[in-house]
Parts: structure tokens; C-alpha cells; sequence
């Protein structure tokens, strides 16, 4: 008698998903990759002083076979980021941190309503982070509803089957709660951007990476922009994006809606020899849209020890322009990737 085969595979993102919340804010180990993004950009309420953060939790499978044979057996690999941005300071400070889920000690659970990496957590209503140098809790509540990007359940990243994910983001958190840092506690306030996405594959073979751009506008309207690169330097036709009005409502935008231009100038790296756009330019015209984006703090790049993944800059963004002819200004985050070598580990946006 032949031996029973047992074919598994991951799921791909398909048109027509369903999303159902709160469940889909957590887990979906059926995908090879997802990622939950927390970025944001705080004052503290005595001082002014200024402060951006990342927190970012990784879940990547290891095997298609999803079931583990003891506590420990890594069927999945838990990731976290986690960085501080002094904005007065002129100062970075970053952190990596690498699990299994093992007896508790890395995971994304519905019925616990967390997503967590050691003392790195995720809830519904906030985050709490420990680290050597700095520590911070906070409290948020959602002025708006999910987002769901893309078109019919997916946002698509290339031609094909399955090229695309399931993208969720909550644009505008409304944040409040302690950082301690510097001998000192800061009562910080103001707005948190969370992106989840889940996926299997990865970027085309032409395709190096993307500039990924949360906008959050003092008119309570909010942008999501990607440009996916290829490796001849041209833009990706499936670079896509999202406007969000100040009522929730979100629409779709094509390329050919938006543009993002990149000022000549750049900052390179000492560390990677990665020399990254910090100044754009981004236009919507459909909204009368006109935004010169630039940074505080130039140097907000990743350079992570574990090398599981590649090098990447995201940090705090400042934005000044019209809008419908009026002068407007705002706050968001900018990732850029693909700069210092090829994406790893999972690449969609």
C-alpha cells in the first residue's frame, strides 16, 4: 500500500473575503505572513515636547504543517519592533525582539484579545511597551471605523493570483497615556495609525519595495499611500491608496489619483549606505490636495541585528499645504523599504 499524502498550502488572499471584527483584528494562522503596525506621533501635555513610536508584531509561519509536535516547536516565528523617536532629543532608539509562541510567551489570541511578544502588547484599546531605556503604556479609542483597503476584500500588489493581501488599518487612534524616559515621565497625547495585514506571498521578482505614507491632517481627513518600485526604477502600477473623510468613509485610489514626488536630495545612511528620499511632495488632486512632507529627525532608520529582516526607514513625518485652498498641516509616518538590499521575511503593502 503507498503511504497517505498530506498535501498542505497556505491560503492566498481571494476577492469576495468577509471581514468580521473584532475576530479578524487578531490571528489567521492559515496565512504564511501577517504583521500588526501601531505608529504614532505624541506631545506631551506639560511640555510640548514631541515624540514618535513604532510598535510592529510579526507573525511568520515556518511550516506549512500546522501541527506542533510540543510547546516549543516553532510552527511560527513571533517578531516585534518596537523604536522611540525623540523628536527634541534628536535622538532613535530601537529594538528587536524574536519568539516562538512556546508556553505563552509570543502569540495573537482572539479569546485573550491580545497580541503580545514578552511584555510588548497589543489590545484593543492600547499597547504597553518595556525596554532598557525607555517604557510607555497607552490608552486609545478609534474616532473612526476599519478601513478595509483595496478593492472587493484585497489590495492587490501585482497580476496574478494571490498577489495581494488582506488590509485592514485603523487611521486615526486617539492616544493618551505615560512614557518613561530620560529619568522622567511624559503625559503624552495625540493620534496613533494601526495597520494589519495578512498574506502569503511576496513581491514579484521585479518589484524591490515600496514607500508606504500615513497622513493624518488637522481636518480630521486621513491618507494612505503606497509606491511599489521596480527594480528598473519605474513605478508599479499597482501602487495604490486610500482617502478617508472625516466621517469614516474611505475611498479607493488608483495611481493615476495621487502622486509622489521625491525632492532630489538625500539622507544616506552610515550604517548601510542606503541613501533614503526624506522629502516629497504628494498630490490628490481629486481633493484639492497639495502636501510637501519632510522629517524631524533624519536618521529613523532600522538597522536590525537579527538580519531576518531587511533594513528599513520609517519614522515620524511632518506635512504642510492646501487643501481645497486653504492651508493645512499634519503628522503621519513614512516606510520606506527596498533601499538597503532586497525585502525579506514578507513583503506586501
Amino acid at each position: 500500500m503507498k503511504p497517505l499524502l498530506l498535501l498542505l498550502t497556505y491560503a492566498i488572499a481571494r476577492p469576495g473575503y468577509h471581514y468580521e471584527f473584532p475576530r479578524d483584528h487578531f490571528s489567521h494562522p492559515e496565512f504564511q505572513t501577517e504583521w500588526w503596525y501601531y505608529t504614532g506621533n505624541l506631545k506631551d501635555t506639560a511640555s510640548g515636547r514631541r515624540f514618535g513610536f513604532e510598535l510592529t508584531f510579526f507573525r511568520v509561519a515556518t511550516s506549512e504543517d500546522r501541527r506542533p509536535r510540543s510547546v516549543w516547536d516553532p510552527t511560527d516565528l513571533y517578531i516585534a519592533h518596537l523604536t522611540l523617536s525623540d523628536i527634541e532629543g534628536a535622538r532613535f532608539i530601537k529594538h528587536e525582539r524574536i519568539n516562538r509562541a512556546g508556553p505563552g510567551v509570543a502569540g495573537a489570541d482572539f479569546t485573550a484579545g491580545r497580541i503580545w511578544n514578552g511584555n510588548w502588547e497589543a489590545r484593543l484599546d492600547g499597547l504597553k511597551a518595556v525596554a532598557e531605556d525607555f517604557r510607555f503604556q497607552f490608552k486609545f479609542h478609534s474616532a473612526k471605523p476599519p478601513v478595509i483597503h483595496g478593492e472587493n476584500g484585497i489590495s492587490r500588489k501585482a497580476a496574478g493570483l494571490g498577489n495581494a493581501s488582506h488590509y485592514v488599518s485603523f487611521t486615526r487612534l486617539e492616544t493618551s497615556g505615560v512614557l518613561t524616559y530620560a529619568g522622567r515621565d511624559f503625559q503624552l497625547t495625540g493620534t496613533t495609525w494601526m495597520d494589519h495585514e495578512f498574506f502569503t506571498n511576496q513581491l514579484t521578482k521585479e518589484q524591490i519595495g515600496w514607500d508606504w505614507f500615513s497622513i493624518q491632517l488637522d481636518s480630521k481627513e486621513e491618507l494612505m499611500l503606497v509606491r511599489i518600485r521596480r527594480k528598473d526604477g519605474s513605478v508599479d502600477p499597482y501602487s495604490h491608496g486610500a482617502y478617508v473623510d472625516t466621517s469614516g468613509r474611505s475611498r479607493y485610489l488608483k495611481l493615476t489619483d495621487f502622486s509622489l514626488t521625491a525632492a532630489a536630495d538625500r539622507w544616506t545612511s552610515s550604517r548601510t549606505g542606503a541613501a533614503y528620499p526624506l522629502r516629497w511632495t504628494v498630490e490628490v488632486p481629486s481633493i484639492s490636495l497639495k502636501l510637501e512632507g519632510s522629517t524631524p529627525l533624519p536618521n529613523q532608520e532600522l538597522v536590525l541585528e537579527s538580519k531576518l529582516t531587511s533594513a528599513y526607514w520609517e519614522g515620524a513625518m511632518d506635512y504642510r499645504g492646501t487643501l481645497r485652498g486653504a492651508p493645512i498641516k499634519g503628522v503621519g509616518y513614512l516606510e520606506m523599504t527596498g533601499y538597503a538590499g532586497a525585502v525579506r521575511m514578507g513583503d506586501n503593502k
